[in-house]
């Protein structure tokens, strides 16, 4: 900071020494060599201070970094979701309809049943109007 030499400190002492007096100069220079310590250690301080506040400010864009990374992961992985969930309707749909389209044409074929098969109870009117339907997956609600 200050480019001062030995010849530049014993000038300075030689007029403190003149001016001060030499009864008055050790407690002199005591005290500003505790003023000077505490000078360094107020400089050292504010250094540190500053030096958290930048590990502060670079903790907080990281976290705002990881927290944008984790939503867009949450936005990608719900739209994949989405879309299986449609492609599983998708196939249970069909599947209903080959069940439903495959029950008529067995009908009006008029196939007999085997020799010594039960003959089967006829369906309610209930059963009857309602085609058969693939069981529901685990997990996938019908909307």
């Amino acid at each position: 900071m200050f480019d001062v030499g030995f010849s530049e400190i014993v000038v300075i002492a030689v007029v403190a020494l003149i001016v001060i007096g030499p009864e008055r100069l050790p407690r002199t220079a005591r005290m500003l060599g505790h003023l000077f310590g505490r000078l360094q250690r107020y400089v050292n301080e504010v250094k540190a201070d500053i030096n958290r506040e930048m590990e502060l400010d670079e903790l907080r864009r990281l976290q705002r970094e990881v927290k944008s990374a984790a939503s867009e992961i949450e936005q990608s992985m719900s739209a994949v979701a989405s879309e299986v969930q449609t492609g599983v309707r998708s196939v249970e749909q069909q599947l209903n309809d080959t069940g439903a389209a495959a029950a008529p044409a067995q009908a009006t074929r008029g196939d007999a049943a085997p020799a010594g098969a039960p003959v089967a109870a006829p369906a309610s009117d209930d059963r009857a109007a309602e085609p058969p339907r693939q069981p529901s997956l685990p997990g996938f609600d019908h909307n």
